[in-house]
């Protein structure tokens, strides 16, 4: 006789539903008609201490669907408010998601596994609850892509079909995603407590989050700004790092801003193609709220609204001195802000120009090359890669990509002779131009998820259940540095016109 599969296990600690009651409403996920695994992260799931063969199974794709709840799982609904594009709603919460428990990680990390796409919950406010294969499997691509860029980013560990429909505009094809993060703390969830005037719970919530991401902190005579300063921090290296890469969120809205730092919910986001400051995807952002060159003044902005939910543990409302006073404190942090997020881009623009000391003219110096591609629409990916060629002493595929080469050479000029002053007595040695070649190519990537082979690849399995170009994509992905003529179509931009009229959605 064959033995029966073995139950997939998962060690669960759940602080958040342990800590935490009153700000989450238990709950169960929706039943599906016919759970079937279209990714698994095995690598992942291995970090994590689960057992990859046994989540591979009929058992795990159960699991993954929502189907089967597995022992010491405690599914909730997570309580948040939030500023979507700037109109504050007072309640928002988990309406097609629930956090499934949490687990701590062979590095001792303590980690979220979570459901997105499980059905209707009590915040789920007139939606449906569900998801659909593509903007699931979108999630992986753009979450790895992320992961292997070195981006603090949510995880993907799974993703399973549930055999039934979901409509949006049209008909698609349903599936669930299991998520991990470090938690799902977010602006939103102080802000919950904070618009409720629930000061018992914000001081409860401030406790446990600094336990959870700042442990150094607990004790400290000003915890409320320690904490919003620590936050600053994050976001001020994460949204650079953005920045550097091209990558365009789509929906900074403070519901999906992350206490811990990292990158998440992966709805309308993409990536830029030609550079260009004003770039905006999200067929839901009409403003341009959230365009590119926006994202960093927005991440102050959310700061702000973050300072504003923790101002009760400081100062009473009707004390107004008190509250002055911590107004002013909170002002410092938001006010600190711009320049802990100019060091940190300003860190990463040298690290791609192939710089290793920090010098006057260099902001100039990247300042002008971000203005050569814009002018002449140059490939933001491409242009950046291929510094790694010019520092090894062919420019001729860098001049390949612009318009108007005259422009470029005046300003490689420049760029060489600051390469140079930097090098000294190794200036001009192949051993000097070797090294920042390899430099370059290490720094700035090859592959990104390009839009246009996103969507290939969710075409193709959600409108004929074919996973190969999504596998192979998710592959390409992970190697974004690699100069391999396998991973040469996914280097590849999208032309012009696919670019000028590429719009993105939230999945809802």
């Amino acid at each position: 006789m064959n033995a029966p599969p073995r139950l997939p296990t998962f060690a669960f600690d759940n602080s958040y539903a342990r800590d935490l009651s009153g700000f989450y409403v238990a709950w169960k996920p929706a039943a599906v008609p016919a759970p079937r695994l279209l990714h698994l992260d095995r690598t992942l799931a291995a970090e994590l201490g689960l057992d990859a063969e046994a989540l591979g199974s009929e058992l795990g794709a159960a699991i993954f669907a929502g189907n089967l709840v597995p022992d010491g799982a405690e599914p909730i609904a997570q309580a948040y408010a939030g500023h979507q594009f700037g109109h504050y709603s007072p309640q928002l919460g988990d309406g097609r998601a629930l956090l499934l428990g949490e687990v701590v990680d062979r590095q001792g990390r303590r980690r979220d596994i979570a459901w997105k796409g499980s059905g209707r919950t009590p915040f789920s406010r007139g939606g449906d609850g569900k998801a659909a294969v593509g903007p699931m499997l979108r999630e992986v691509l753009i979450s790895e892509g992320m992961h292997a860029l070195g981006i603090p980013t949510t995880r993907a560990l799974a993703v399973a079909a549930t055999g039934e429909a979901v409509y949006r505009e049209v008909e698609l094809p349903g599936a669930v995603l299991t998520r991990v993060a470090a938690s799902h703390l977010r602006v939103g969830t102080f802000q919950y407590f904070a618009g409720r005037g629930e000061v018992g719970r914000l001081k409860q919530l401030l406790d446990y989050t600094i336990a959870r991401h700042d442990p150094q902190l607990a004790g400290a005579p000003d915890a409320p700004f320690a904490l919003l300063r620590a936050v600053a921090e994050r976001q001020a290296a994460l949204v650079a790092q953005w920045m550097n890469v091209g990558f365009i969120h789509g929906v900074m809205n403070t519901d999906n801003m992350a206490i811990s730092g990292e990158t998440i919910d992966y709805g309308p986001c993409a990536f830029l193609e030609a550079y260009d400051p004003k770039a905006v995807f999200s067929s839901i952002d009409h403003g341009g709220r959230y365009a590119y060159a926006n994202q960093p003044p927005i991440a102050r902005w959310n700061l702000a609204r973050l300072a504003e939910a923790l101002l009760p543990l400081v100062a009473k409302p009707d004390d107004e001195a008190a509250l002055q006073r911590a107004i002013e404190q909170a002002m410092a942090v938001i006010d600190a802000y711009p320049g802990l997020y100019d060091t940190a881009w300003r860190s990463g623009q040298r690290a791609k120009l192939g710089l290793r000391t920090a010098e006057a003219g260099d902001a100039a110096l990247a300042d002008d090359w971000l203005a050569l591609l814009q002018a002449q629409q140059v490939d933001h990916t491409l242009a950046w890669r291929r510094l790694a060629d010019a520092a090894a002493g062919s420019a001729e595929g860098l001049r390949a990509l612009v318009a108007e080469p005259a422009a470029l050479d005046g300003w490689l000029a420049r760029w060489r002779s600051r390469c140079a002053a930097e090098d000294g007595d190794a200036a001009g040695t192949d051993a000097a131009a070797r090294d920042r070649a390899e430099h370059l190519r290490r720094t700035n990537p090859l592959v990104i998820p390009r839009n246009h082979r996103v969507e290939e690849a969710l075409a193709a399995a959600s409108e004929h259940d074919d996973l190969g170009p999504f596998e192979q994509l998710l592959a390409a992905l992970r190697r974004p540095y690699d100069d391999d003529p396998a991973l040469a179509r996914y280097a590849e931009p999208a032309p012009a016109a696919v670019t000028a009229c590429y719009r993105t959605f939230c999945g809802t």
